[in-house]
């Protein structure tokens, strides 16, 4: 009788297809790997493409601390109109003469979006508001409102505005922008805002996620191509790429996966998650400093 394979192990970076959900992904991954144990570091709305990065077997682990750093776009906002869901997918609910916003009135617009920011997410978000997700309260007509949250938009970029005239006959702009920003950062509410305040109204017609932390296209695959060749980044390439690096001897090594609180060095405080390396290369564990000690996060030596 023969065993069963046993499932790969590490990080796949997916390039989405527009069309499929997040979860559609990894529906599809566990069947390419496998194994049900398949997750993914944050969400990708079905009409975006671009960097999904999904988790096999013990990475799975390292997701959690993934979906926290920064990660970077290239979308089409359109200014002019204004949808229900802020993104094309959506019913148009108003629209307006966009042909008269200047370049300067789009910059000035841009600056205050930039840097640290209150966003609203849009009401068909995942966001939970008591206990129920948001859009789930919004399909049902529930009148409610979200609290602004803050995020980072480190770079906010338009890099050409093309004059359109809608299906509708509406003279419409579109922006091809870039967006670099922190985690639950909504690009589409961008759009919204950046319409709102030009008092035109936008929405976000494209969206291409280019890069999750250290993580970008040039390392994501299509799910055809999995299909045919299963391409897994290790566990211990995928911490290495994504966290500071701390080396310990065997002695420590030893000590830590039994549970001991080492001493961390000073250079490590207040640096989020670190990946720490045993001798040979041994990918022990994720830590993070807690008043000097290592406090594990996740083990995997």
């Amino acid at each position: 009788m023969s065993s069963k394979p046993t499932p790969p192990d590490g990080l796949v970076i997916v390039d989405k297809p527009a069309g499929f959900t997040s979860h559609d992904v990894v529906a599809k991954m566990r069947g390419i790997a496998g194994t049900r144990r398949v997750g993914h570091a944050g969400t990708l709305d079905p009409m975006a493409t671009g960097v999904l990065v999904l988790g096999v077997e013990r990475a799975t682990k390292l997701l959690g601390h993934l979906a926290l750093t920064e990660k970077e776009y290239l979308g089409t906002v359109r200014l002019g109109q204004n949808t229900v869901t802020d993104d094309a997918e959506g019913e148009i609910t108003s629209a307006a003469d966009a042909s008269g916003v200047t370049r300067e009135a789009i910059d000035a617009a841009v600056a205050k979006l930039t840097g640290d920011i209150m966003q609203v997410p849009s009401k068909v978000s995942a966001i939970k508001i008591n206990g129920v997700r948001s859009y789930k309260r919004a399909r049902e007509g529930e009148d409610f409102d979200i609290p602004a949250r803050p995020v980072t938009v480190s770079s906010f970029q338009v890099h050409d505005v093309r004059g359109e005239v809608a299906e509708d006959g509406t003279p419409v702009l579109d922006l091809v922008v870039s967006v670099v920003c922190s985690s639950g950062t909504y690009i589409r509410a961008l759009a919204r805002d950046l319409g709102a305040d030009l008092g035109v109204g936008g929405h976000l017609t494209a969206l291409r996620r280019t890069r999750v932390g250290p993580y970008g296209l040039d390392a994501a695959r299509s799910l055809d191509r999995l299909q045919e060749k299963l391409e897994i980044m290790p566990v211990a390439e995928a911490a290495a790429a994504a966290f500071p690096r701390w080396d310990v001897d065997a002695r420590r090594a030893r000590l830590l996966t039994n549970g001991v609180r080492l001493e961390m060095p000073d250079e490590y405080a207040g640096r989020g998650p670190v990946a720490v390396f045993g001798p040979a290369d041994r990918f022990l564990a994720l830590v993070e400093a807690q008043r000097g000690k290592a406090k594990s996060l996740a083990v995997f030596g």
